[in-house]
């Protein structure tokens, strides 16, 4: 059992910054591949970054490509994603995601879910 709970969303002008984080409960959180989705109002929840277990591979949409980054430290047993250059159509909640299977949980089924952390883009 894994419980996720994301942090740093908040309201940032267009081409700013922000680092969400996403901790983890539970002693296997470096046996999980771990992803990011968000959900924009009025659309699907979509698939943003993914890391595998040990953080040698990393995923991305083509459209964050560049300026968002994806990573984990398992010590700490915390992932982080590093948004730069932001764009108003970053604007959603961002959900943190973990499984033991990567392309499982790439595909949007992955067994565990955090709660959403609002990210809001100005322009």
């Amino acid at each position: 059992q894994v419980q996720l709970v994301e942090s740093g969303g908040g309201l940032v002008q267009a081409g700013g910054s922000l680092r969400l984080s996403c901790a983890a409960s539970g002693r296997t959180f470096s046996s999980y591949a771990l992803g990011w989705f968000r959900q924009a109002p009025g659309k699907e929840r979509e698939f943003v970054a993914a890391i595998s277990w040990s953080g040698d591979s990393t995923y991305y949409q083509d459209s964050v490509k560049g300026r968002l980054t994806i990573s984990r430290d398992n010590a700490k047993n915390t992932m982080y994603l590093q948004m730069n250059s932001l764009k108003p159509e970053d604007t959603a909640v961002y959900y943190c995601a973990a499984d033991f299977a990567g392309s499982r949980l790439r595909r949007g089924n992955a067994a565990y879910w955090g709660q959403g952390t609002q990210v809001t883009v100005s322009s």
